[in-house]
């Protein structure tokens, strides 16, 4: 390749423009050698990406809510000048198609040579990689003759059965080549609905799997005992799907992208929390190596508290044989044992080949030989591979936060660490990293770790507009914790209310604090789910908070009729009522104005206890003056005050 550096020449010609991305050197061959009338296919990745550290929230609904408006705010904000170029391009043929996405803020494009080479030289544009083909795993060799699932025994799920804890109420997804229902240990627990299936290829509607792959995974994770054995690991658990893999059993990175992006947001409301809480991925980009194309994806998941649990990869025995997105710093990679606890040998090995300087590769090991679980047409088989191994891990976590919810990823991955069976050498190792998996010891492990409870009392709170109210919020620490705890709270934006803890940490763990709450005098009435937060380092508790927001209280007027006749000399009537607004129990003085001269008016009774009415008897005499007349009746409580007319007509 001839010319200057960052810029490709085609043979015999000038550089076709000057890069400020960083283009990926398969996407610069392809360049090199495409004729202008070609279609190259790419991923394109912004520099500016949304800041998901600052994402504080520690309610689930919060954490996906705040997670997917940051990611597209930040997609909205940035990306309109390459969607204004991409759209005229394709209006002049260039551009084939082209997809924006949030998950990650960039795009996939489908385009001519010098499109990409356009794109490339955008300040905006950070990288440009291939939009590559990633292959559906394939089955590991397996001797028929072995057990069937001592696997389930060996993690120790059952134990966590016995105490009720099955995953009820958690949703678990995988990423694979889809799911097949017409085994009933599958069918049953799929949640359904058209935000719990997505495949990007367009080639199914419903669940579906032409290749059996995902539906041995999700069988690992959620399925029952229909096969006259307990084939999953959280057979309480629900379950999603996203078909990454077409039925040639080929996926593409934008595929994968658009996958990850809907799983944050499968209904594509933000305020609806329809998010998995667990997902499996037991696919690798097909050889050894480090590919961070899917880590921002990865790092929004684990921001909206989803561990991304992966297959380490079927690329053992040898050392240095991780694969990506496995070996990615945001992954939660699963080795491979026996079920007698011997590191299967076809299992990758570390040190990652990303790096990560402060890791071990694989975190964790699972049983991965000779597994049985669901397949296709409603059978069921014995297979062999880390892609195995990996569903028992997001198993485990469905049944831990069912028993613990709102755990941050961070902590999810601390509890499967914590709870592993060593193995080998002492301590985490680059072979089966913390150990073979044991849910039954991470659930002790989370139970018995130093935490603290959080309390509001009362829990229910009633105001009007404009109105002050006050809850107290107590820390009681457990297992002997000590730390102090942040307050905040969330649900109500400073439109609607002000608020403030007193104090605003409780020191030592241990201790109450006065949340007041008030409210704008704009604020609708309403009833208003608000959360108080607790955070001490990683350990996030909330307490849910109910705020309700009457109508002010106050009085109306209202006459009736509306309209008198009276000759000069007689009188008329009329009933004033005063109605309570928002719990009102006054008493309401009545006055008229308006009247034409010669006339008089009393009010039987003068003052009105509300609710009530009160006569207002007009009397005119002979020189009362003729014509139609506005009287204005006024009813006075303290400082409130309202008003309504009447017509007298006098003939």
């Amino acid at each position: 390749m001839a010319g200057s550096a960052g810029a490709v020449t085609r043979p015999g010609g000038a550089p076709r423009s000057t890069r400020t991305a960083v283009v990926a050197p398969a996407v610069l061959e392809r360049l090199a050698t495409a004729k202008p009338s070609d279609v190259v296919k790419v991923i394109v990745r912004l520099r500016q990406q949304a800041d998901l550290t600052t994402i504080d929230a520690s309610t689930r609904r919060e954490r996906l809510r705040e997670v997917i408006e940051m990611l597209q705010d930040t997609a909205r904000a940035t990306q309109g000048p390459l969607i204004d170029l991409l759209s005229e391009r394709q209006a002049e043929g260039l551009v084939q198609r082209f997809t924006p996405f949030w998950v990650f803020n960039g795009f996939a494009v489908a385009a001519a040579p010098q499109v990409v080479e356009e794109l490339a030289a955008r300040p905006q544009v950070a990288a440009i990689t291939q939009d590559a083909a990633v292959p559906s795993p394939q089955p590991e060799p397996m001797s028929s003759s072995s057990p069937p699932e001592p696997n389930v025994d060996l993690v120790n799920a059952p134990a966590l059965w016995g105490m009720g804890i099955t995953g009820q109420g958690v949703v678990v997804a995988n990423m694979d080549t889809g799911v097949d229902t017409t085994n009933s240990d599958l069918a049953g627990s799929w949640r359904g609905s058209s935000n719990s299936w997505f495949d990007p290829n367009g080639q199914h509607a419903t669940p579906a799997d032409v290749n059996g792959h995902g539906t041995w995974t999700m069988g690992v994770m959620v399925s029952g005992s229909g096969g006259g054995t307990a084939t999953g690991i959280a057979p309480g658990a629900r379950w999603i799907a996203v078909k990454i893999f077409d039925d040639a059993g080929v996926a593409t990175a934008s595929d994968i992208h658009a996958g990850y992006q809907w799983l944050l947001d499968p209904d594509g409301s933000p305020a609806t929390p329809d998010a998995p809480n667990v997902v499996n991925n037991s696919w690798t980009m097909g050889s050894v190596g480090c590919d961070l194309q899917f880590q921002l994806d990865l790092r929004s998941l684990r921001a909206a508290g989803i561990l991304p649990v992966f297959a380490a990869g079927n690329y053992g025995p040898g050392a240095s044989t991780s694969a990506s997105p496995a070996n990615n710093p945001e992954a939660f990679a699963v080795g491979g044992t026996t079920n007698g606890d011997v590191l299967y040998s076809g299992s990758s090995r570390g040190p990652s080949a990303c790096g990560e300087p402060q890791t071990i590769f694989p975190e964790l090991t699972a049983p991965g030989v000779s597994i049985r679980t669901t397949d296709l047409f409603g059978l069921y088989t014995q297979q062999t591979g880390t892609s195995l191994a990996a569903p028992h891990a997001a198993g485990a976590l469905a049944l831990l936060l069912g028993a613990f919810p709102d755990l941050a990823a961070d902590v999810q991955a601390e509890a499967l660490e914590s709870g592993a069976v060593d193995l080998g050498a002492v301590g985490p190792d680059n072979d089966a990293g913390f150990g073979r998996l044991d849910v039954l010891a991470s659930y002790a492990w989370l139970a018995t770790r130093a935490d603290f409870a959080l309390t509001i009392s009362p829990s229910s709170l009633t105001t009007s507009p404009g109105g002050t109210v006050e809850s107290t919020v107590t820390v009681t620490p457990v297992n002997g914790f000590a730390g102090d705890v942040a307050l905040s709270l969330g649900g109500l934006s400073p439109t609607q209310a002000t608020w403030s803890f007193a104090p605003a940490t409780i020191a030592g763990g241990s201790g109450s604090s006065q949340l007041t709450i008030v409210t704008t005098e704009s604020l609708s009435p309403d009833t208003y789910p608000v959360t108080v937060e607790g955070t001490s380092g990683t350990v996030v508790h909330s307490s849910p908070l109910t705020l309700v927001v009457d109508a002010a209280s106050d009085f109306a007027l209202s006459v009736s009729p509306s309209s008198r006749s009276v000759k000069r000399g007689g009188s008329a009537a009329y009933t004033v009522s005063v109605s309570s607004q928002g719990g009102f129990a006054g008493t309401v003085g009545l006055s008229v104005v308006g009247l034409p001269s010669g006339a008089s008016v009393t009010f039987s009774p003068l003052s009105v206890a509300a609710p009530g009415s009160s006569t207002m008897t007009v009397k005119t005499n002979g020189r009362t003056a003729r014509g139609t007349f506005t009287l204005t009746v006024i009813g006075q409580s303290g400082p409130s005050s309202h008003q309504t007319t009447a017509t007298l007509i006098v003939k």
